[in-house]
């Protein structure tokens, strides 16, 4: 009863804050990014994936469990022109709790600071970072609750900005059939100080579901995740931009629909190698250039190899061409067998 109480308080809290994102773009982006390989090769979203894999709590709270008491998880994200992404959650139960806690850190490299003349000032590191502190609780025999307070830190050289925000999940988990449903409402929050003192920006918010179905008679887990569902229309469309070019493309409400939609699939070859494959909608169609070859745009892929004490994940994607590899570790703090 004490954790529904501190749930709801957050949920109020939440609902308050003014900061939501209802279009166009957001502050924050960072925190969309996966904060680990297997979410990366399942197509960048999943919050109802099956897996002893610590690093699933960063995308949604309500998948920590029990058996991953004192797992922890890095992960590594190297993306084009020294971009880096990094992160790092454990977790540990106690009474009837899952607690949890990381930190997503997004390096951007040396860039040279210059004004708008193209006079030479010098050079800044940009930066982005959020500390999640999480909990998760089982509610009877196959529900799972879970929150997520974040506290987000964004340096841009002489502009910086700070941050809170809140996610709340929910799964249902039926072991006996290997499916699992997941909702996720994500980051309700605000900015606590603005860049330059400015007005406060919205967050990058999102309300999602997802189901996932492991086969009794075959080694594969299927997913469908369904994400940005408060809103409609989602893709990126420049009209100025597409009369210029010649790409009068409207797009239909199946084109708008699947755009919501993230499909994955993952193989199980004994219970030491895993194979994964996502294909991710929306990145697929914002990606495509008009009157050229879109190549596997909106494809992800992955591969884990599962020893018993140490697993190592590694996560892929195309954009346009291969642009990032995401490389993940889990072991636990105890030496046991994961």
């Amino acid at each position: 009863m004490h954790f529904l109480k501190i749930l709801l308080l957050f949920i109020f809290i939440a609902t308050e804050l003014k900061a939501q994102t209802l279009g166009g773009n957001a502050v924050y982006n960072f925190l969309t990014q996966p904060g680990g390989a297997q979410i990366a090769a399942l197509g960048g979203t999943n919050i109802s994936h099956q897996s002893n894999d610590v690093s699933l709590g960063l995308s949604n709270p309500a998948l920590l469990r029990s058996t991953m008491h004192h797992q922890v998880a890095t992960s590594f994200n190297g993306f084009l022109a020294g971009i880096n992404n990094y992160s790092a959650v454990t977790a540990f139960s106690q009474s009837s709790l899952n607690w949890g806690a990381g930190v997503q850190f997004l390096d951007y490299g040396s860039i040279t600071q210059t004004d708008a003349s193209g006079t030479v000032f010098g050079s800044i590191r940009p930066r982005d970072f959020a500390i999640h502190l999480m909990a998760s609780k089982q509610y009877r025999e196959r529900f799972y609750i879970g929150t997520t307070l974040k506290f987000i830190q964004s340096n841009y050289g002489p502009f910086q900005s700070s941050g809170i925000a809140v996610d709340v999940g929910l799964t249902y988990q039926d072991t006996a059939n290997q499916w699992q449903a997941a909702f996720q409402v994500k980051n309700m929050g605000t900015q606590i100080s603005t860049y330059g003192g400015g007005m406060k920006e919205e967050l990058p918010f999102d309300v999602q579901a997802g189901i996932s179905k492991r086969l009794a008679n075959a080694p594969i887990q299927f997913s469908l995740t369904a994400h940005n569902l408060h809103r409609l229309r989602i893709l990126y469309n420049d009209t100025t931009f597409n009369s210029s070019e010649g790409d009068l493309r409207i797009a239909g409400i199946l084109q708008k629909t699947f755009a919501h939609l993230i499909l994955s699939a993952q193989i199980y070859i004994g219970d030491k190698v895993e194979a994964t494959l996502g294909y991710n909608f929306l990145r697929r169609q914002d990606l495509n250039v008009f009157n050229s070859a879109s190549g596997l745009n909106g494809l992800t892929a992955g591969a884990g190899f599962l020893h018993k004490k140490l697993h190592v994940r590694y996560a892929t994607g195309f954009y346009q061409q291969r642009v990032f590899h995401q490389f993940t570790l889990n072991l636990s703090l105890t030496g046991k067998a994961l």
